[in-house]
């Protein structure tokens, strides 16, 4: 019978160095996994990897920081290389990267328009190509969206624009690898308790975040908290294998589609 736990698994985390990817190395070392290959994107991260690889250590797993900028294909090629050099096939991918970009569609530039494409479409396509030739039968692959694709609202074109292609990346690759038992999940958060929230909304549009949720009252900051999040990633990556080609949206009631 198929072990779907996370124990004794090797994972890959696409933007594992901090926030909710520091958050998932973390939890996934506590649930028993073996190895844990977490990316980061550029060496202004270098030191928050090092500290979730000493974290993931201290829990009992083995951990190693790799950086790349996964916007061209070859270099998402290399991390899995160097990921399986280092651990073996992976169980486990998980792909937290992202760029948010809010923004009147009047004033994007096509060079902005490019780089959230390639942030957030093309690095996620090349991620879950290379996931679904690397991953061991039986293994899952998860991609990190936004609730935004199931929100009617302005400005936000270039992000939730760029992310939208991920659930048809996730149902074509749901039917491609699902012959060899691997499950393929997009999961969407509502507007997260990250740097890169408040980096992009004014004081009256955080306040408006923190109030929109159906469950805001019940929240730490009012927005969706990592915390969170961490057990729906888990568990579509373990006893919830049998959910595939599904883009989820979790958001304490934020958005529905």
């Amino acid at each position: 019978m198929t072990d779907h736990s996370i124990t004794g698994k090797t994972v890959i985390i696409g933007g594992g160095a901090k926030n909710l990817g520091g958050l998932l190395a973390r939890d996934f070392a506590a649930h028993g996994a073996r190895a844990i290959a977490i990316h980061y994107n550029s060496p202004a991260t270098q030191a928050a990897a090092e500290a979730t690889v000493a974290a993931v250590q201290a829990a009992g797993a083995a951990a190693a920081a790799f950086q790349a900028d996964l916007t061209t294909a070859g270099a998402v090629e290399k991390l899995f290389a160097d990921a399986v050099a280092a651990f073996g096939r992976p169980d486990i991918a998980v792909n937290t990267v992202g760029k948010v970009l809010k923004k009147p569609i009047l004033e994007i530039s096509e060079a902005e328009y490019d780089e959230m494409s390639a942030v957030n479409a093309k690095s996620a396509f090349f991620f879950i190509k290379e996931a679904g030739r690397h991953l061991n039968d039986n293994g899952r692959i998860c991609t990190l969206v936004t609730s935004l694709l199931g929100a009617f609202t302005p400005f936000y074109a270039g992000y939730a624009g760029t992310k939208a292609p991920v659930e048809h990346f996730t149902r074509a690759a749901a039917k491609e690898f699902g012959g060899r038992g691997i499950s393929v999940t997009a999961v969407g958060p509502g507007p997260m308790d990250t740097p890169f929230f408040y980096g992009q909304e004014s004081a009256e549009a955080q306040a408006y975040h923190k109030t929109a949720a159906a469950l805001s009252p019940f929240s730490r900051t009012g927005l969706t908290d990592i915390e969170d999040i961490v057990p729906y990633i888990r568990f579509l990556v373990s006893d919830g294998w049998w959910m595939t080609g599904q883009t989820i949206l979790v958001n304490g009631g934020y958005t529905t589609k």
